[in-house]
């Protein structure tokens, strides 16, 4: 079992900067810096500073295809994606390595201070999702964070990785995740695999908080439509859809900006359609 960290990275010289020895002493197979067209002298730096480093540079497709095009190119058989504001325990591949013994095991979600497994739950037509209760012992998990967790990497080109529907950020971990869970796979949090997330990375820095909401609004109604396939829980969804645009005048942004990618969506939902084996309802029983 191979080990691949990939880092992306967009303008975050500082943080690899302080970051990158800690990553080193993982032992991993290989470490990525996947680069979106920074202009802070990141790849000069790592060439410079780091060589047993591989990096893969390219003019900016943001994060969804970054991600992916590295995935690509890497050689492990577990891709590990890390932030670059995240700092991993010199031993944490070590549970990876029986935790993908599963055969049937999709993804890993690190333990993180702050955070734990993601449950999630169906209410009033949309998904209200936060940490779990930490445990001593692992636990499914909602899904796994794209940007601290851990990936079979066969499985990720299967599902074709990550989907640039939301694009510029969030969501795409979710909707990854469940495509998985709907095709009968697995995701668990491991305790034992530990890092340490600072969250000072490139969204929180780089765009507004009223933007971030925005997108975050948006890319929600995006994962419905594409993934909630089941009648009932669609119906409701468009029931309180409408309650919530009437009661939130805000709302109306979001939801135009994601009916502008209907063609898209439903592209895809017909694929989702086809190929779920595992209800809605069923993978949302889990988690209440």
């Amino acid at each position: 079992m191979k080990f691949s960290i990939i880092i992306p990275n967009w303008n975050g010289k500082k943080l690899l900067e302080k970051n990158l020895p800690k990553v080193l002493e993982t032992g991993a197979d290989e470490v990525i810096i996947a680069d979106d067209g920074s202009k802070d002298g990141s790849v000069e730096f790592i060439k410079e500073k780091f060589p047993q480093i591989k990096v893969f540079s390219h003019k900016r497709l943001g994060f969804a295809k970054n991600c992916n095009r590295a995935v690509k190119r890497a050689q492990g058989d577990i891709i590990i994606l890390l932030n670059n504001d995240v700092l991993p325990n010199k031993d944490f591949l070590n549970p990876l390595r029986f935790d993908f013994q599963d055969q049937k095991l999709f993804a890993v979600s690190f333990n993180e201070p702050q955070f734990s497994w993601a449950e999630a739950k169906w209410e009033k037509g949309f998904i209200h999702h936060n940490p779990g209760e930490k445990t001593k012992q692992k636990h499914i998990s909602f899904w796994a964070s794209g940007g601290s967790a851990a990936f079979r990497k066969d499985l990720w080109e299967k599902l074709s990785g990550f989907d640039n529907l939301y694009s510029p950020f969030y969501w795409e971990d979710v909707d990854l995740s469940y495509r998985a869970w709907k095709r009968g796979f697995r995701i668990i949090w491991d305790p034992q695999a530990i890092v340490n997330h600072k969250h000072e990375g490139t969204i929180g820095t780089n765009f507004s908080k009223k933007y971030i909401d925005f997108i975050s609004q948006r890319n929600q109604l995006l994962f419905i439509w594409k993934n909630i396939t089941d009648f009932r829980m669609f119906t409701e969804h468009k029931i309180y859809l409408w309650k919530k645009i009437i009661k939130e005048p805000g709302f109306i942004k979001p939801f135009l900006a994601a009916l502008i990618k209907i063609p898209k969506v439903l592209i895809r939902r017909i694929k989702e359609s086809k190929e779920s084996k595992v209800s809605d309802k069923e993978i949302f029983s889990l988690f209440s």
